[in-house]
């Protein structure tokens, strides 16, 4: 059934392999035996794609509730153990992933020794349940779901430029000033471009702003950190990823009377259950406790304001 379901969701006997942890054709002959033992058929195949037959979407949905049955059932045996234990799996992007939650994993098995934590760096939004999630950790502006969203902090983001480049090109006043410097932008995997929030004038109404034409075109958000660090000009970036460079004097906060830090939140999700597992709960509960008192995701506007150029 876990088969079926995997190879479903993903697309490919291949793909669903990967990550069940068995082969191709391990996963084909798990399909195939369920079929045989329904007697109907539930995938049409061919080299390229599968296609589930109309038999095959109505016990998909049936086979879902089967399988979270079975790990509430499991779950529940393992609430009545003293230690957490098991495989963790943890959905996170990529530079908050490496910045922040990776260096605490040493920690938390220190704490829980026979918990196996599993990070996947992920900068698409993830569906927790169908992709076998048991924790996300997300930020922008949340959208009200079926999870359970733990909030960490609030997200700020900044207008940035070294001190170097602001010496050889000037500072901005305001924002139409912008145009004549160089910018860095954003581009998401889609191909859109993250757009910068300013006023006018400071109590004007917000507009967004696309910085074009840019000077330098990135994917990642450190980095968009690093390259305004290294003098190429004036980017838009989360507080917390440019907190390093700003405590170190490296940049400088442009604008901040005029620039809309935004109301973003990055917070802990995790799927509804009636028992939420052991290795779980002490997962959540722990990096919790170490991201919610990590500085650079503490900073209020009055702190930023105080680094401005």
């Amino acid at each position: 059934m876990l088969s079926f379901v995997q190879a479903a969701d993903h697309g490919s006997f291949a793909a669903a392999a990967r990550s069940l942890g068995i082969s191709a054709a391990a996963v084909g002959k798990n399909v195939a035996g369920l079929e045989g033992a329904l007697g109907v058929r539930l995938m049409n195949r061919s080299t390229r794609s599968l296609q589930l037959t109309g038999e095959g979407q109505a016990f998909l949905e049936r086979a879902r509730d089967a399988i979270q049955a079975l790990d509430l059932a499991i779950d529940t045996v393992a609430a009545q153990r003293a230690a957490p234990a098991g495989r963790v799996r943890i959905s996170v992007s990529n530079a908050f992933g490496h910045r922040y939650v990776l260096p605490l994993l040493p920690g938390l098995v220190k704490r829980h020794p026979a918990l196996v934590p599993e990070l996947d760096f992920d900068d698409r939004q993830v569906d927790i349940v169908r992709g076998g999630y048991d924790i996300a950790i997300r930020g922008g502006r949340i959208a009200d779901s079926s999870l359970v969203s733990r909030r960490i902090c609030d997200l700020h983001t900044v207008l940035v430029a070294s001190p170097a480049y602001l010496k050889a090109h000037g500072t901005p006043a305001r924002p139409d000033e912008l145009r004549q410097h160089r910018l860095i932008a954003v581009r998401y995997l889609n191909g859109t471009t993250s757009p910068w929030s300013l006023r006018k004038a400071p109590g004007a109404p917000v507009d967004d702003w696309l910085p074009e034409p840019p000077a330098l075109v990135v994917s990642d958000p450190w980095a968009v950190v690093e390259a305004a660090a290294a003098g190429m000009g004036i980017a838009q970036s989360g507080a917390h990823h440019a907190w390093p460079y700003l405590q170190a004097g490296k940049l400088k906060v442009l604008l901040p009377r005029h620039h809309d830090s935004g109301r973003r939140a990055m917070v802990l999700q995790y799927p509804h259950r009636a028992l939420v597992a052991p290795r779980v709960k002490a997962t959540v509960d722990y990096l919790l406790e170490q991201l919610q008192r990590h500085p650079a995701l503490c900073l209020t506007l009055a702190q930023l304001r105080g680094l401005s150029a």
